[in-house]
């Protein structure tokens, strides 16, 4: 099963412009439709791919904050794009709904559901090809869909957003020190960029990931990093590394690999700050297991 945004109530309008502007469509691109977008919620799936599924309503649900909704025309020529921020709308504006005019013709509609923090940056260039641009991929969720306009008669169409990356959890058994600031994780395959079409890494060169360490000395530590996949499922060597103020490597292990599936989270548990880390053994469960069960290191 996977985690999933419903999409639901695209409705195709009668024309409802100017006469000059409904004229000058019609002469030019042999009609004009109003189209309305709404994002109405999430349906949210815990644990294995057969486990049970709870509604959670999209402005409720802190892993999307901004949607982006594009349409390109198949001759790849980008027509429309408008991304929505919530808590930052633009007048009049509700978050999941979009409303844009089409002119008839045929188009491939693309979301992108995601969260942005500090600098980070998301961009789409077509149905196939989209990149985190600046950081590291957080949580992201797609769907494509083609569309054809055939004329001003109302059509109800309907679509899922799909959860795509692959997460990595870094959980530590020992308590962090006082000179570890950052914790970095080295995916040695599949990329930051992706194609929301297939869901999956348009590269297989790996990705990096640098998160603050995020709790007090002395307090054990959850790392988190995401991952685009080139396959729906794929293993790869990940390196383990805690940083300090100066971004200077303190510890560092590279553990072997490591099974990845995207829709999924990956734990590894170990120690990473004290100084028995460095001499300890890591072993990788390799049987897929639901979500909430770790692969110990």
């Amino acid at each position: 099963m996977k985690n999933s945004i419903l999409i639901a109530g695209m409705i195709l309008l009668a024309a409802s412009c100017s006469n000059d502007e409904c004229g000058n469509f019609v002469e030019n691109n042999g009609g004009y439709t109003p189209v309305t977008v709404s994002v109405s919620g999430f349906s949210v799936e815990q644990g294995d791919f057969s486990g049970t599924t709870r509604a959670t309503a999209i402005g409720s649900y802190n892993g999307v904050s901004f949607i982006t909704l594009a349409f390109y025309a198949s001759n790849g020529t980008e027509v429309y794009k408008h991304t929505q921020e919530k808590g930052n709308l633009e007048q009049g504006e509700t978050f999941g709904e979009f409303s844009t005019p089409l002119p008839i013709g045929s188009y491939t509609m693309v979301v992108l559901g995601y969260v942005l923090y500090d600098d980070d940056a998301l961009t789409l260039t077509s149905p196939t090809q989209a990149e985190w641009t600046v950081n590291a991929p957080r949580e992201t969720f797609a769907a494509t869909q083609e569309v054809n306009v055939t004329n001003t008669t109302a059509l109800n169409l309907s679509a899922t957003l799909d959860r795509i990356v692959a997460q990595l959890r870094v959980i530590s058994t020992d308590k962090r020190t006082a000179n570890v600031e950052k914790v970095r994780m080295t995916f040695a395959a599949g990329g930051k960029q992706f194609s929301p079409t297939t869901g999956l890494a348009t590269v297989n060169t790996g990705s990096v990931s640098t998160v603050s360490a995020a709790v007090a000395v002395g307090e054990r530590s959850g790392s988190i990093g995401y991952v685009f996949l080139a396959t729906d499922e794929q293993t790869m060597d990940v390196t383990i590394e805690t940083l300090d103020a100066q971004g200077n490597t303190i510890f560092s292990k590279t553990v072997e690999n490591v099974p990845f599936q995207r829709n999924r989270k990956t734990k590894l548990t170990g120690a990473i700050y004290s100084a028995s880390a460095a001499a300890g053994s890591f072993e990788v469960n390799t049987i897929w297991l639901n979500e909430e069960d770790p692969i110990n290191f």
